[in-house]
């Protein structure tokens, strides 16, 4: 099991679903774009590359996105310390604004690990008005994708490794848990060679102002959701002076190092459990400890399914996981939990096989490789087994679903990474910054509501402005709500800035 990823959009959709060169003409005339802020340093070779947007490819598993998405590559440097040595590319997706035109709009949907240019064309109708003034574009930040994508390992050890106990009980299983988690370290080292060392939230960050400047803006307009927001936040850390309209939704709290962040994650999971166990009319104490013994049982012995495979513990925790991301899923939980407690596990296998990116033929997706990748690049901590064996206690306390798991996760996520971490939290501070708006969802299971305040105050005084939306799920805008949307909306489109403090419900 890997650490809940932090991905709205594309996770929403996995529950939920499933041209021409591009020049000026077709678009509206640009608003203030005036001459891009030099990214000083960098040779022109990279500054004034144009880029050659066209047809986009069809990817492994899906069709080429059609009508107006159009694709491109962006060369940038492997190693930001040494901007005028070895390149790579960065593929890029976009559709035009159709009207008077303020800029490019970026998304980022997550993860990290998620791939834009896959993700951005099914998002393209919710974020719909928005494209009447803005270019949306979207790309695979480096090792995710299309982009030099890290695959560290096969999808037969992929499926092998489900059977290893992330919640080890006996020494036998904690040796087998801390060594899956070091082949999958040195699989990565071999996939990615020296990429490892280059994946990281600061060097994604440049990439994205090299990017901007590129694309002609002189200000960075973004929307970053879930891993997004940290993003974004590093971004504007880094260019205060070059933030223009940036919409950070689903926050992560920028203040809690690795074992922070799974804390905040029991919690917020947790607190989504409760949510969903009360729409069902049953006691959020009651259903949790009736869930947690499902698992219990599942640890002693997986559930056949309908697949010939077979449900173990972590594969149902990732299922329920996944199903609190979307309050639109919750229905389809009960059922999958009702049918487990029945002795089925096919509706939780299928909700886990969703989360892993499991085709029917076997192949898995590599969202959670390059998430790996980037986050143990980013964190400086590494908590021993011993100090894992430690938090235990208090993680079951928080939750005894979600608390095991996220407990063992602080050391076995990392285990024995061969590239050291950059620094125990990401830095954010942009005094100077223009106003950034960051929505907070008060049933948010991956990035608990916290985050959002706790983002605003290490932005510093007057940078960050907080939304709150008394909601569930994972990521707020396009979930429902008009308030949240009409206040993003007005934001970007025409430079409202709300009260900080305003509240949709």
């Amino acid at each position: 099991m890997s650490r809940l990823t932090q991905w709205a959009a594309a996770l929403a959709a996995a529950v939920l679903l499933a041209g021409c060169s591009g020049g000026p003409s077709g678009a509206g005339r640009d608003e203030g774009k005036g001459r891009s802020a030099p990214a000083s340093g960098l040779p022109s070779s990279l500054t004034s590359q144009r880029l050659d947007w066209g047809r986009c490819k069809a990817a492994a598993g899906s069709p080429a996105p059609g009508g107006d998405w159009q694709c491109a590559t962006l060369e940038v440097p492997l190693d930001w310390s040494r901007p005028d040595g070895e390149t790579i590319d960065l593929a890029l997706i976009r559709a035009r604004a159709t009207g008077r035109r303020i800029g490019s709009l970026i998304f980022n949907f997550g993860g990290p690990g998620g791939s834009g240019v896959d993700t951005m064309p099914s998002y393209g109708s919710v974020v719909g008005a928005l494209r009447q003034r803005y270019d949306l574009v979207s790309w695979d930040p480096r090792g995710v994708g299309r982009s030099k994508g890290i695959r560290c390992r096969s999808d037969r050890r992929i499926q092998a490794a489900e059977t290893v106990d992330t919640t080890p009980d006996t020494p036998a299983e904690e040796r087998a848990y801390f060594q899956d988690a070091a082949d999958f370290g040195q699989g990565c080292k071999k996939a990615a060679g020296k990429l490892l060392a280059h994946v990281s939230t600061t060097d994604t960050a440049r990439d994205l102002d090299l990017m901007r400047q590129v694309l002609g803006d002189s200000k960075l307009h973004y929307f970053g959701f879930s891993y997004g927001t940290e993003l974004g936040g590093v971004y504007a850390h880094l260019f205060p002076r070059r933030v223009g309209r940036l919409v950070l939704d689903a926050v992560v709290d920028p203040t809690a190092d690795s074992v922070g962040h799974a804390r905040n994650q029991a919690r917020g999971f947790q607190r989504a459990l409760n949510g969903y166990l009360k729409s069902t009319g049953q006691d959020p104490e009651q259903g949790s400890r009736k869930i947690a013994a499902l698992l219990e049982r599942l640890d002693a012995e997986p559930l056949p399914t309908s697949s010939g495979r077979k449900l173990t513990q972590t594969l149902a925790f990732t299922g329920i996981a996944l199903a609190l991301y979307s309050e639109s899923s919750w229905p389809a939980l009960t059922l999958a939990l009702s049918a487990a407690e029945r002795g089925d596990g096919s509706a939780l296998l299928a909700f886990a096989d969703a989360y892993n990116e499991r085709d029917k033929s076997g192949r898995y997706g590599t969202t959670t490789h390059s998430q790996r990748a980037i986050s143990c690049l980013d964190a400086k901590q590494r908590p021993t087994p011993e100090q894992a064996r430690k938090l235990l206690p208090e993680f079951k306390r928080i939750s005894p679903v979600f608390g095991p798991f996220m407990a063992w996760d602080t050391a076995g996520w990392c285990h024995a990474w061969p590239v050291p971490g950059q620094h125990d939290t990401p830095p954010v501070s942009a005094p100077g910054a223009a106003p950034i708006l960051l929505i907070g969802n008060t049933g948010d299971p991956a990035t608990p509501y916290e985050g959002a305040r706790r983002m605003a105050d290490e932005l510093g005084k007057g940078v960050g402005v907080v939304l709150t939306w008394k909601g569930q799920g994972h990521g707020a805008y396009g979930s429902g709500s008009d308030c949240v949307d009409s206040t993003v909306n007005a934001y970007l489109l025409h430079g409202t800035v709300p009260k900080d403090g305003k509240v949709c419900s």
